[in-house]
């Protein structure tokens, strides 16, 4: 066989998962240094007296305890001594872009899997990098990154995407832990690593599933690992079994493909007080639809599918969907749904409400097909027009110059809409968002 008929050289797959550290209070700092920049005990998510939830929370607050999703008023109780802030979210979105943008001088395929996450395919670039260790390489994108961006990574390393993701949890600098930032499992060292591990670091499994496998004496990975096969089937079921066997051993996705695409996003209000009232409840969704459809045209995406969370005053929360024929990306449309979802939920239970939402998913950004009916439907979703689209690029280009507030629909210019976290926020500090996007 000639030399240019040998088999292609096999190559270890090689996935870094890049985690931006503390990212939401990381910004809320850089956006203000003589208040946030410099609060030791840092919590974001909301102000003092608010009923938001806490995004994120400094190193030194999340020892006494504060965690992500807990509220502003029980996080300020463990930890009477921190400044709360509302979420930067503008800022926000715009570091997210400069960390992947300096990513991307490093690697050929970057994938952001969060607002603060990013995964990048480093295979075959051994010799691009003259084969220095991984390791070596991953420190030097976080020196750019902190140079370029001002906010710090970790990054994990390994044959998989889930062994980079757990990689760079281990890395994080925590205080006390001893770590670098950079962790990189070798080839071939995944099941000794994963052993380290307790089962709550695999992604998918959630509170409810650590409930479960703890009742059956599963807490870390060599019980699993360590335990008789056909015991677990008979606790799990085959499938559950064999999926969280193959979790446990280090075994997930070794290539990334395509550009990164959003899972979703979202907008969310935590209202000051309950509320009611069906025009405000009505109001304050145009004003929410306005805002998630401004973040999907500035990505460049379009959705198929729009969802309404409603929490009551008792903490129940539902939702309600719809999967549209069509990818939509304008106000009249997004809304048009939203609205019938929301009388769908109120039609059925019209408690007080202390959280209102928009979700969008199904995100694409393909070119746009029309669909005409030749039957008209009463019942069908609002359809999207060219006339739209025009009206909303024309909005866009003004918003860009003279800022978003500069053109409202007119039914919002009355304001009568309820006081909520994020209402409050935009006359007095950066602006409080729901949970980031997926």
């Amino acid at each position: 066989m000639t030399a240019d008929a040998r088999e292609p050289e096999y190559r270890e797959p090689r996935i870094l998962l890049a985690d931006a550290d503390a990212f939401f209070v990381a910004v809320a700092r850089l956006v203000d240094p003589e208040g946030a920049g410099k609060a030791t005990l840092l919590i974001v998510g909301g102000r003092p007296g608010s009923r938001g939830v806490v995004c994120s929370a400094s190193y030194e607050a999340r020892a006494y305890g504060v965690r992500s999703g807990m509220g502003i008023s029980q996080a300020l109780r463990l930890c009477p001594g921190a400044m709360a802030v509302p979420v930067p979210r503008g800022a926000c979105s715009q570091k997210s872009k400069e960390i992947r943008d300096v990513l991307a001088r490093f690697a050929p395929v970057v994938v952001a899997a969060s607002v603060d996450e990013f995964y990048l395919d480093m295979s075959g670039t051994e010799a691009l990098y003259h084969h220095e260790p991984l390791s070596v390489t991953a420190q030097r994108m976080r020196a750019a990154v902190l140079a370029d961006t001002g906010c710090r990574i970790s990054i994990g390393g390994g044959t998989s995407t889930l062994v980079a993701k757990i990689a760079a949890g281990a890395a994080k600098p925590i205080p006390g832990s001893g770590a670098s930032g950079v962790h990189i499992v070798l080839p071939g060292g995944e099941e000794a690593f994963m052993r380290t591990q307790p089962l709550s670091e695999i992604p998918g499994i959630g509170p409810k599933a650590q409930e479960r496998l703890r009742s059956l004496g599963l807490v870390r990975v060599p019980d699993v690992l360590d335990a008789d096969p056909a015991q677990i089937r008979r606790y799990l079921g085959e499938k559950l079994a064999t999926w969280l066997t193959r979790k446990a051993r280090g075994i997930g996705a070794s290539a990334l493909h395509g550009r990164d695409q959003q899972k979703a996003m979202s907008r969310e209000d935590t209202f000051d007080h309950d509320v009611t009232d069906e025009a405000a409840l009505e109001t304050e969704l145009q004003r929410l639809a306005v805002r998630v459809v401004a973040d999907l045209r500035g990505d460049g995406l379009r959705a198929r599918t729009i969802t309404v969370k409603l929490r009551e005053n008792d903490f129940t929360t539902r939702n309600a969907s719809r999967t549209l024929d069509s990818a939509v990306s304008t106000e009249r449309a997004v809304f048009g749904v939203a609205r019938q979802l929301l009388h769908k939920l109120r039609a059925t239970r019209r408690k007080p409400v202390r959280l209102l939402g928009v979700a969008l998913s199904h995100l694409d950004d393909g070119e746009i097909i029309e669909q005409l009916s030749l039957i008209p439907d009463a019942s069908a979703a609002p359809s999207e027009t060219p006339r739209d689209r025009a009206l909303a690029a024309a909005m866009d280009r003004v918003r860009a110059r003279f800022g978003p507030g500069a053109v409202q629909p007119a039914s919002l210019l009355a304001d009568t809409a309820p006081t909520s976290v994020e209402d409050r926020s935009e006359t007095d500090g950066p602006r409080a968002v729901g949970p980031r996007r997926r």
